[in-house]
């Protein structure tokens, strides 16, 4: 089973939903950077579930320890572990999803792939393996700021048929976001998100949505053609995310309804470097980065375990009625937004380093 993303910037996540802890090993890390604990644990607090009565009422601190890799406060270098302890684990809510494998779950195909799993709130295939993907991005985020200035922002966009009007990308920030317990920055859709969210959650359902991230300060060159475009990274990093159902970049799907005429973007001088006058591009060209903000969304799936009744099968074929236990969101998206910008760190920083060793900078 693969958990390692990345080449020179590399991360091993491990753990399991409800076992002693989750985590990550970071390879890779320049050294000579300073980080400790406060530097990561804003953004895992942001993902830990518990914040508001929209999301799962698990109870997790998700405090990280470093166990290696600094000294004095500084990276040296070697392999970074990092560690949060699982502290409200209770596996036996899942006794009976056991034998039922749990609709559009990765129960069933992971079942068949392996011969067993962890049926203990979806093990591996659970939200909470994401930890150690945050952790390990708030690590490269910090690397990226300090390196290049470089600024990452993600927001929920929409939430079931409901969207937020265009949101200025280059002003947004985290602030902006948090300002809602569902992460929309626009107060009178947010209002109107967090309500639709009270209805599934009330009727034991779940609903999914989108977000939208901008990456600004994004030095160009970044992106390795042919099969390691910027775009294509972005993408298989996104996707690899629990409950992700699609990505675009730029203009994406709706820029099939224009004429090149209208999708080109203009070339102007920019102070000491060319930029662009509009960015349907989205910050890509060629599958390298361009120095524009880049600006992608993510689609999130409804999610799957839901307390309502479904009539289903068993492992066995019997039919069954499945009224799943256990805690979970009614929305994956309000605190999905710090794990995509984490994600999004993780592919800008190792795409960064692989620029800089060309460069020999």
């Amino acid at each position: 089973m693969s958990s390692t993303l990345g080449s020179l910037y590399k991360v091993s996540t491990f753990g399991e939903s409800h076992c002693k802890g989750v985590g990550a090993i970071v390879d890779g890390c320049p050294p000579g950077m300073e980080l400790t604990e406060e530097d990561i644990q804003p953004q895992l607090s942001r993902r830990r579930p518990g914040q508001s009565n929209l999301s799962t009422p698990r109870q997790e601190a998700d405090q990280v320890t470093i166990y290696s890799g600094t000294e004095f406060g500084r990276t040296l270098g070697t392999p970074i572990m990092l560690l949060v302890h699982n502290k409200d684990q209770r596996p036996q809510d899942y006794g009976e999803m056991s034998k039922i494998p749990r609709p559009s779950h990765a129960d069933f195909t992971y079942q068949l792939k392996y011969g067993t799993r962890a049926s203990s709130g979806g093990g591996r295939s659970s939200a909470r393996e994401t930890i150690g993907r945050v952790a390990a991005g708030a690590i490269a985020e910090k690397w990226l700021r300090e390196s290049y200035g470089t600024e990452i922002v993600a927001w929920v966009s929409s939430v079931g048929d409901i969207e937020a009007p265009e949101i200025d990308h280059a002003r947004i920030s985290r602030s902006d976001v948090d300002a809602t317990i569902i992460r929309c920055p626009h107060a009178e859709t947010a209002a109107k998100m967090e309500q639709r969210v009270a209805e599934v959650l009330e009727a034991k359902d779940s609903t999914g949505g989108i977000l939208t991230c901008v990456c600004r300060n994004v030095p160009i060159g970044l992106g390795e053609p042919i099969f390691d475009k910027l775009e294509a990274r972005l993408a298989q990093a996104m996707l690899s995310l629990p409950a992700t159902k699609g990505f675009d970049i730029g203009s994406g799907f709706a820029g099939t309804k224009m004429r090149g005429s209208q999708h080109n973007d203009p070339f102007v001088q920019k102070g000491q470097r060319l930029g662009t006058v509009t960015n349907h591009s989205g910050g890509v060209q060629g599958g390298i980065s361009n120095g524009e903000p880049v600006l992608f969304r993510v689609a999130f799936k409804p999610v799957a375990t839901i307390g309502m009744m479904q009539d289903t099968v068993d492992f066995e074929g019997n039919k069954v009625v499945l009224e799943a236990k256990g805690r979970h969101d009614p929305c994956v998206v309000p605190r999905a937004v710090p794990i995509v910008e984490s994600m999004a760190a993780l592919v800008l920083m190792d795409l960064a380093l692989q620029q800089r060793s060309r460069r020999h900078v």
